[in-house]
């Protein structure tokens, strides 16, 4: 598969886990008490996951395309060691804004919300550095 086709692809399935202000107003449309707010959060969760997923895959096989026809280890262990460095970012940075909540009823919801928002600007960055 080419690199314009796979991304194409990715950016498809990426679709469905567009970017929108605040993961938590997003389930309130469709949610009336935290405990819907909290199970729509974690199905949105789950998606924004999915998406990750596939785009960090795409980028893996991209970096490794490119450290193969360069005939150096350079990119791959580069995205390696950043997506590591951003998931402990993400999951510091969320347990930050729950704490700002002061362990009141809508903690979970802040920290999920916090962790959708980061994961599609990872997902951004990431289709960004592979254009």
């Amino acid at each position: 598969m080419t690199r314009a086709i796979r991304l194409v692809t990715a950016a498809a399935s990426l679709w469905a886990c567009s970017a929108q202000a605040d993961p938590s107003l997003e389930c309130s449309v469709s949610a009336s008490s935290q405990v819907e707010i909290g199970d729509c959060l974690s199905q949105v969760a789950e998606a924004a996951d999915s998406a990750l997923a596939t785009m960090l895959d795409f980028a893996q096989n991209s970096a490794a395309e490119l450290d193969s026809i360069t005939e150096r280890d350079m990119a791959a262990p580069a995205l390696a060691t950043a997506q590591a460095a951003w998931e402990s970012y993400r999951d510091a940075q969320c347990e930050y804004a729950g704490a700002l909540f002061g362990g009141g009823s809508g903690t979970g919801i802040e920290i999920q919300s916090c962790r959708i928002e980061l994961t599609r600007a990872r997902i951004k960055a990431l289709e960004t550095a592979l254009r």
